[in-house]
């Protein structure tokens, strides 16, 4: 038997936000920088244009104005958040966190913060445990942000993966009850066996800084192509599935599907798989390209602005980074 929402304590979304830098990075822009063309780029990403963030822009205060309109929007003062989730695969520093720095640009002074690297899969990751906070009843107001600047880690000599990365910024803002998105399920899960498949070899303890590593360009970032492709559509898929089993809701019952924005061939075999109208799968690619695990929660911002999701509808959120990770979130508009 179903349980009926807020029968006890859900987790919701009541406020989101985004930032998005002004700069634009077009496929012609890139014709000029490498050997490429707008034909290609859209062939084989659907991207037509990406957001780089300026020489003054980071993913702490792109996170920070992200969070900052989450909490507008919810109507909730940065001294009554309680925590602070970060993802970013592109974060500040190693130390300190950009959890931290956020929490200090926002004034959220009683916060806790902890920065979260699930690559791009780390949104989802971190609405698992805002959920498990709030529902627990540790926590009342917590912040869950992905923020990126994808810019300082592509090589813009490798044709293969410059074209395809933008920057970028998304938050929620998780409390009990409420009016939003109850987070009904996540599914999470990871395969460090293939982690050689999305690396940035350089600058961990593993492989320090050194000029070798510089001029071998280590400090940017490798993606295996075809590997990713295969692994994230098996991953994504399977995740979508038992997320929505757990949750006691059909596939027909859907009303949208916001998969990570790394590719449109990916988001297309996702959907043929899944068995639900491409009208209905969410896309923000053409505009923003990937910003890694800021790409969901800036699709489920630009989506719920934009197209208004009614009570009841249920939303379902995918995602597949390196490390391998991967994760699901069925949202349920309440």
């Amino acid at each position: 038997m179903k349980k009926e929402l807020h029968d006890t304590i859900t987790a919701t979304i009541t406020g989101l936000g985004i930032f998005l830098p002004e700069r634009i990075l077009s496929n012609a822009d890139l014709e000029k920088m490498v050997d490429t063309s707008n034909e290609w780029i859209m062939t084989r990403s659907g991207i037509e244009e990406r957001r780089i963030a300026s020489d003054t822009e980071f993913p702490s205060t792109m996170g920070a104005k992200a969070a900052l309109q989450a909490l507008n929007d919810a109507a909730v003062e940065a001294k009554d958040v309680d925590a602070i989730l970060v993802s970013s695969m592109t974060p500040d520093y190693l130390c300190p966190s950009t959890a931290a720095l956020i929490q200090h640009e926002i004034g959220a002074k009683k916060a806790s913060a902890l920065d979260i690297q699930a690559a791009c899969s780390g949104f989802i990751y971190g609405l698992s445990l805002a959920k498990a906070w709030i529902e627990s009843g540790i926590y009342n107001n917590v912040l869950v942000i992905a923020t990126e600047k994808n810019s300082a880690y592509v090589d813009y000599q490798d044709r293969t993966t410059c074209v395809l990365f933008g920057d970028g910024a998304g938050a929620a803002l998780v409390q009990k009850n409420g009016s939003g998105y109850a987070i009904r399920h996540v599914c999470l899960g990871a395969d460090g066996e293939q982690s050689e498949l999305i690396t940035i070899p350089a600058s961990g303890s593993r492989i320090p800084a050194s000029q070798e590593t510089l001029n071998l360009r280590q400090h940017y970032l490798k993606m295996m192509g075809k590997e990713v492709f295969k692994h994230a559509v098996r991953r994504m898929e399977a995740a979508a599935s038992d997320c929505l089993e757990k949750a006691g809701i059909a596939q027909e019952e859907l009303s949208w599907l916001i998969p990570h924005q790394a590719n449109i061939r990916i988001m297309e075999a996702i959907a043929k798989r899944f068995n639900i109208p491409w009208e209905r799968v969410y896309r923000t690619i053409q505009h923003f390209g990937n910003t890694s695990s800021s790409t969901v929660p800036i699709a489920l911002s630009l989506l719920d602005s934009k197209e208004k999701p009614k009570k009841n509808e249920h939303l379902l959120l995918v995602a597949f980074g390196g490390g391998l990770t991967w994760g699901a979130a069925l949202l349920t508009k309440v």
